[in-house]
């Protein structure tokens, strides 16, 4: 009996580590790898497009770069200072979201949807989901960052957990995303490189968007309703009783009047704006972040607060995203101690000898695999796209796979596994807005991911057998 307890308890002694441990460990296993993975890169040129990429038939293996653990400490500070601009949308953004709560016009908005769709989930859930994904056919989900918080307090009120507040935005913005119907930094630059008429093929990404939405929509409802029935059984039941988004009473969130209406339009009004900017205007985070910032003052002077709070009430809010923003410092060290070692060049061009050998109906479900194990080390879609698509069409060329199912494969690869790694900034700044630990969130969503997975290789299969074109 007694070492019964004993094993009990060393059971329950184990606590999953810390995120910065977690990517701690992440970053100093990257610099070993700089030690055992021969430094190496391609040839780079720019395209008739104008397009810096690598040259596929020019690798060489260069002199070993190995990266030292003292110069890790110095890597870190510089991946805050190249990501300030993102780091400083996480701080504004979260100000200026405070500032709504602390006006009271949150609350209310969250008891008025809450008394209307407590029992609706299957209706809320993929109404709010389908409005992330939409967005997020153009966009980053790291835009969404800031409006976690919101999300999570209204799943809370709803009697659902945190997960799902976090899931609406992380989940819906994954379909959009990782299908690259319309993305501007994913397809399109994939198809410059292949030489393909930009956005050509929409239309089977539109059927891949469907497809992935329904998926996903039904897991989360249905979570949602075994969550509904049994609180317990959500990762999340412990801390979500402790949550300060934790649910109150409803008739406590008070009554929606006119300065709270003119707070709410204002968050809408912002949120177009953003949006605008980034797909008719170019806008980047700086300019996203300067939006928050007026968003946070014009609330302020819609709830009646005088300058004092204002500033007060801004500041709040900022200090409750600092978490969110040392782990994107953190999350973006990673890919700079590779990139310092020079060995991401070498790994990208591993997994592609490694394709060589499969027989081409399963190519494309090869480049997937290939694309998301490249992901966890080159996680900028861009950036991805212009070291592998050089190196995977000429391949898709000589085994009779289309370009395509090239382009296909490679969102597929480099999107959907942004969800479950503790890189992806989009990810780790959402759910530490949230309050929800990676360790929880894995909990929920690993057997998702493998559904994911497994429907992207059958719409790649099915693109292949159909000679997804042009080209």
């Amino acid at each position: 009996m007694l070492k019964k307890a004993e094993n009990a308890k060393s059971k329950k002694a184990f606590k999953m580590p810390h995120t910065f441990v977690i990517l701690l460990i992440i970053i100093l296993v990257a610099v070993a790898l700089t030690w055992v993975i021969p430094s190496g890169e391609y040839a780079r040129y720019e395209n008739a497009s104008g397009t810096k990429v690598v040259d596929a038939s020019q690798f060489t293996y260069v002199d070993d770069v190995s990266v030292s653990l003292t110069s890790v400490p110095l890597m870190i500070v510089n991946a805050f200072i190249k990501n300030a601009d993102l780091i400083m949308l996480v701080l504004f953004s979260g100000g200026a979201i405070y500032m709504l709560t602390s006006a009271g016009a949150l609350q209310a908005l969250v008891a008025k949807v809450a008394r209307r769709y407590s029992h609706r989930v299957e209706i809320f859930i993929p109404m709010l989901m389908l409005v992330f994904a939409l967005i997020c056919t153009t966009q980053g989900v790291n835009t969404f960052i800031g409006f976690a918080p919101i999300m999570v307090m209204l799943s809370l009120s709803l009697g659902l957990d945190s997960i799902i507040g976090v899931g609406i935005i992380l989940l819906g913005g994954a379909v959009g995303f990782s299908t690259g119907t319309l993305n501007i930094s994913t397809t399109l630059v994939a198809q410059k490189i292949a030489e393909l008429p930009p956005y050509s093929g929409i239309a089977y990404r539109w059927v891949c968007f469907a497809v992935f939405y329904v998926i996903t929509c039904a897991w989360l409802v249905r979570y949602a309703k075994k969550i509904q029935k049994d609180p317990t059984l959500s990762p999340m039941y412990d801390l979500d009783q402790q949550s300060e988004f934790k649910k109150a009473e409803l008739d406590d969130f008070g009554e929606m009047d006119t300065r709270k209406v003119l707070s709410i339009l204002s968050l809408v009004v912002a949120l177009v704006v953003i949006v605008y900017g980034c797909i008719e205007l170019d806008w980047d985070f700086p300019e996203q972040t300067a939006v928050f910032l007026v968003l946070a003052v014009v609330i302020g002077l819609f709830a009646g607060f005088d300058a004092n709070k204002i500033c007060t009430e801004f500041l709040s809010g900022c200090k409750k995203m600092l978490g969110a923003a040392f782990i994107i410092g953190f999350a973006r060290a990673i890919g700079s101690v590779l990139s310092a070692g020079v060995i991401t060049d070498t790994i990208v061009h591993g997994l592609s000898t490694m394709l060589n050998g499969l027989p081409a109906a399963l190519l494309g479900v090869g480049m997937l695999f290939a694309n998301t194990i490249i992901n966890v080390f080159l996680t900028s879609g861009s950036g991805q796209a212009a070291a592998v698509m050089p190196i995977m069409v000429p391949l898709a060329d000589l085994l009779h796979v289309t370009r395509q199912t090239c382009i296909l494969s490679f969102n597929f690869g480099d999107g959907f596994c942004n969800y479950v790694l503790p890189t992806s900034t989009a990810l780790m700044g959402i759910l530490s807005a949230g309050n929800v630990p990676y360790d929880r969130w894995m909990k929920f969503m690993w057997k998702l991911f493998l559904v994911w997975f497994a429907a992207g290789s059958i719409m790649v299969v099915i693109a292949q057998i159909m000679q997804y074109g042009p080209m």
